[in-house]
């Protein structure tokens, strides 16, 4: 039976508005028409920032205990829908329903930790007599919101990754305009109703949907907009750096991310931690794992059982519970991974399994042989594909890791406390996970990468930190009263 199709409106300044246009939103397993969207217009994306602002002066200050109380019952309101939430966002998305679930458990608890984190908001006294001179001067340092705070957001993790940004934005006490990924809408729009039904202030969020090149710039330059946190690809955060000039800038810009196994390691585990790392969310993940170096005196078995368990994996109808693998987010990505997989074959790779196309469905692919110089080696897939490696010991195994412009994040596999500690000294990135995949993370700790990976970090207090300012309160005492 076929789902009617809806036709949604837009958070614009607290209010659901529709748009002189709309453009239409896809389920990428069969394009079926899910809804209807509006198409904001350069104008649309103006007002709703100049609301923001007037809106975030006029409740100046905003008491922490009820951005506490708002965060809270937001959360609440998801666990009541989950399962609504759920299935809207594996209609929109490439995740199967089961890691919908998992994904909207996560958002939520994103959402509760905000809450935590707002009464966290501290400075500290600052000892001034350090200075001589300053024998008589005391004071502190507190934190203040930056004011309007810019988000756009990718399609992999549609409700997550928004949660990332509004949350902690509400929980700092800003306003917030944040513009979704034009193919995974109705994830966000959902979390906002979730904030207008908890009674946050109106106009504090703005959802504005549409093309970023009407109403990305807009919301990148406006003067009003004190920073942007953008979670997307390598080009278009190297474009809103260049145009957001001197505004904070929060940027997690992907990776490719590698996984060391070590001979000591537990075979069998790092099997099927990588093929989960490789293949969940059908390789859209920007710490999915992608290069695997495994030591000489274990790769045949390492490669054997990992090609035994991807052929296990079912791909097929995301709304089935036993489905592993579901499509990509549309049928062009699936065959761009399917053309850099055909280059890589050209240039001397071997496909172990997978390297099969269906539509926007791209089979779970394990390549060996492939050259380090290789595009799919030195580039972000992100797709369903997964490169083998031998390497004579850890060291070759970090020096080929760090051989790529990323460094979000990266596993090692090895029970030996010094290979650990020397993987986590040289190896150049942001997370390092000892004895699990490149793709672990929880929603509280610092996330984030180095060199082409992005600017400073996400996870909720350090997200708060970067949306919050920091101002000096010093006072000269008189020596006598």
């Amino acid at each position: 039976m076929q789902t009617k199709v809806k036709t949604m409106k837009m958070l614009l300044g607290g209010e659901w508005v529709d748009a002189d246009q709309t453009f239409e939103v896809l389920n990428p397993q069969n394009n079926r028409l899910i809804a209807y969207v509006p198409a904001a217009s350069k104008e649309d994306m103006l007002a709703a920032i100049e609301i923001a602002d007037r809106t975030y002066k006029s409740v100046d200050p905003w008491p922490v205990h009820e951005r506490i109380r708002v965060l809270n019952e937001a959360a609440d309101y998801m666990e009541t829908h989950a399962e609504e939430y759920a299935q809207i966002l594996s209609s929109e998305g490439s995740k199967t329903i089961t890691e919908a679930r998992g994904e909207v458990k996560r958002a939520t608890q994103t959402i509760r930790i905000s809450a935590e984190e707002a009464r966290r908001i501290k400075g500290e006294t600052i000892n001034f007599d350090q200075n001589e001179g300053s024998e008589h001067r005391t004071g502190y340092y507190y934190r203040f919101p930056v004011g309007v705070v810019g988000a756009i957001t990718p399609f992999n993790d549609p409700l997550n990754l928004v949660a990332h940004k509004i949350g902690p934005a509400i929980a700092a006490g800003n306003a917030i305009v944040l513009k979704p990924a034009s193919v995974t809408p109705l994830s966000a729009l959902k979390l906002a109703e979730a904030l207008v039904e908890a009674g946050l202030p109106k106009g504090m969020l703005s959802v504005i949907t549409g093309s970023g090149k009407q109403i990305g710039d807009p919301l990148v330059t406006h003067p009003a907009v004190k920073m942007i946190s953008f979670t997307g690809g390598g080009d278009a955060g190297e474009r809103i750096s260049s145009q957001a000039g001197t505004k904070k800038v929060s940027m997690e810009l992907g990776s490719n991310s590698p996984v060391i196994v070590l001979k000591d390691a537990d075979l069998e585990d790092a099997v099927s931690s990588c093929v989960s790392g490789a293949f969940s969310a059908a390789g859209q993940n920007c710490i999915g794992v992608q290069r695997i170096y495994v030591e000489d005196e274990i790769y045949p078995d390492f490669v054997k059982d990992f090609v035994n368990l991807t052929h296990d994996l079912r791909v097929g109808d995301k709304t089935d519970e036993d489905t592993d693998v579901g499509p990509m987010i549309e049928e062009k990505e699936a065959i761009r991974v399917e053309t850099w997989v055909e280059e890589a074959v050209q240039e001397g790779a071997k496909i172990e399994a997978g390297g099969k196309r269906d539509g926007a469905f791209y089979y779970p692919t394990v390549l060996t042989d492939v050259s380090d110089n290789a595009r799919i080696a030195q580039e972000e897939i992100f797709g369903p594909v997964v490169i083998i490696q031998p390497v004579k010991n850890l060291q070759e195994g970090i020096e080929k890791s760090n051989n790529v412009n990323y460094g979000l994040q990266a596993g090692v596999f090895t029970n030996n406390l010094q290979h650990a500690f020397y993987a986590i000294k040289h190896m150049d990135v942001g997370g390092l996970m000892i004895n699990d995949s490149s793709d672990y993370r929880i929603d509280e700790m610092p996330f984030g990468g180095t060199k082409g990976s992005g600017i400073g970090r996400e996870g909720v207090r350090f997200a708060i930190e970067s949306m919050t300012e920091q101002k000096v309160v010093c006072f000269r005492l008189q020596s006598n009263i």
